[in-house]
């Protein structure tokens, strides 16, 4: 893959303040990447990833970015333009949930949650398409879920949401791949991070009860998949979809 001139690659990570996307981010930047880190709520949590990764000997910063928002996402790629002059990798995390029964949701919530994890991955991929066809090279990873796959009772919204992350990446790696640009899907099962931190102990149970290898993900298992994913390694790798989920199929 292609560097900028001081050889390194530069890399945006949506939604990289906390959990799965905090730690892709580490990733690049412990391995001598320039990283955005994309954050939306969160600046000292996105803020002390920068720091974490400089103190590392990589360089980082930090992005205030809406991915729900054309304007605020081409403000995003402009201001990487402006400092590094090239996009090597994307990684569309940025997501959001709202818990809730089908018969009892608010349109707005379903807007809101279909918005940010469907409509912000198309948002950052069309971004960054247009300065990667430029360079014949780039490798965009969309992170998807679980319940893209089987479905997750009071997650009606996000589970079409990663479900069409899923059909997007592929529909979008048959158009890209003549412009040397690669993309694939990550679907993480139950990963330890915040968002889950409020779930009962019992419903942890059954989920244990349920995986092969009877312990949740760690968010770094799916950073190494997603850093293998954008590396020369996977440079044959294109329209995949790999689940990291404990042998759930």
């Amino acid at each position: 893959m292609s560097e900028d001139k001081t050889g390194k690659r530069v890399c945006i990570v949506t939604g990289a303040s906390r959990g799965i996307g905090a730690a892709i981010a580490l990733a690049f930047g412990r391995n001598g990447d320039i990283v955005v880190v994309n954050y939306l709520a969160n600046e000292a949590r996105a803020r002390d990833v920068v720091s974490a990764i400089t103190a590392s000997g990589g360089t980082a910063v930090a992005v205030r970015t809406n991915v729900a928002k054309t304007e605020d996402v081409e403000r995003l790629f402009d201001e990487t333009d402006s400092r590094f002059g090239r996009l090597d990798v994307l990684v569309n995390n940025a997501g959001a949930a709202k818990p809730g029964l089908l018969m009892l949701m608010d349109e707005a919530d379903w807007d809101n949650v279909i918005a940010t994890n469907l409509k912000g991955v198309f948002n950052c991929t069309k971004a960054a398409t247009r300065r990667m066809i430029s360079q014949r090279s780039g490798s965009i990873i969309n992170i998807s879920s679980m319940s893209g796959i089987t479905g997750l009772a009071g997650q009606c919204p996000y589970s079409a949401a990663k479900g069409g992350v899923i059909a997007f990446t592929k529909a979008a790696a048959k158009e890209l791949a003549p412009f040397g640009i690669r993309v694939n899907a990550v679907i993480p099962g139950a990963i330890e991070t915040e968002m889950l931190s409020d779930v009962p102990e019992e419903v942890r149970k059954r989920w244990l009860e349920m995986i092969p290898l009877k312990r949740l993900g760690r968010p770094e298992e799916v950073a190494g998949i997603v850093r293998f994913l954008a590396s020369d390694e996977a440079s044959y790798m294109t329209g995949e979809a790999i689940t990291v989920s404990g042998g759930i199929p």
